[in-house]
């Protein structure tokens, strides 16, 4: 958990730094990473994330609850395994979507991730080599799992559109920022840039 005294201390060092950011921090809300954490498993989390790829969030939320009926209620890497695919297709889940909820399931049943335990582990890179290294699970997936989930605070997922779009307003560039252009930006806001990205979000909303 992070403090509203912590989160700004460190609003207030990234404001120091950069004075088009600092606009963005004062027009908007203290940023909420690591200070509400989800009521929920980092497994479940991951399921959640693989299901509401490329779905509007109502979709999302529809499939979720059938997929969560077929597991009796209970998110966990043995109910989910024993699903068939027709009863997860039937569902509304995509075939590659079930392929990679599967690998999930396996990879915590046979303990070659644990990923309950997933904010034990402080390396942020080794937790993204572990997890992209899943069929499905992309990089995008995975910044937002350790942003929202895990609530690591130096994450910079320049992958994301949204974040892209809020840096080109927040220094009104003409022309479309390329991710790569974006990670050497994202340099001297370390270790903080996770809610960097954050308010790049807002300042689009």
């Amino acid at each position: 958990m992070i403090s509203e005294s912590q989160m700004k201390k460190i609003v207030r060092d990234l404001a120091a730094r950069d004075a088009r950011l600092a606009k963005v921090i004062e027009a908007h809300p203290l940023c909420t990473l690591g200070r509400n954490p989800k009521p929920v498993t980092h497994f479940e989390s991951l399921v959640e994330s693989v299901i509401s790829q490329q779905l509007a969030v109502k979709a999302a939320d529809t499939i979720y609850g059938r997929v969560k009926g077929l597991a009796k209620g209970r998110m966990v890497p043995g109910r989910i395994a024993e699903i068939s695919e027709i009863d997860m297709r039937a569902a509304g889940v995509s075939g590659a979507k079930f392929k990679t909820i599967q690998g999930l399931a396996d990879a915590a049943l046979s303990k070659r991730i644990n990923i309950n335990k997933l904010h034990e582990i402080e390396d942020d890179q080794f937790v993204f080599d572990q997890l992209t290294s899943l069929w499905g699970i992309g990089p995008w997936t995975v910044d937002m799992f350790m942003m929202h989930q895990l609530s690591r605070l130096d994450i910079w997922p320049t992958g994301d559109l949204g974040v892209r779009r809020g840096w080109e307003r927040m220094y009104s560039l003409k022309e479309e920022i390329e991710p790569k252009a974006l990670e050497k930006k994202g340099e001297k806001f370390r270790p903080y840039r996770s809610v960097v990205a954050w308010y790049c979000w807002r300042a689009i909303s």
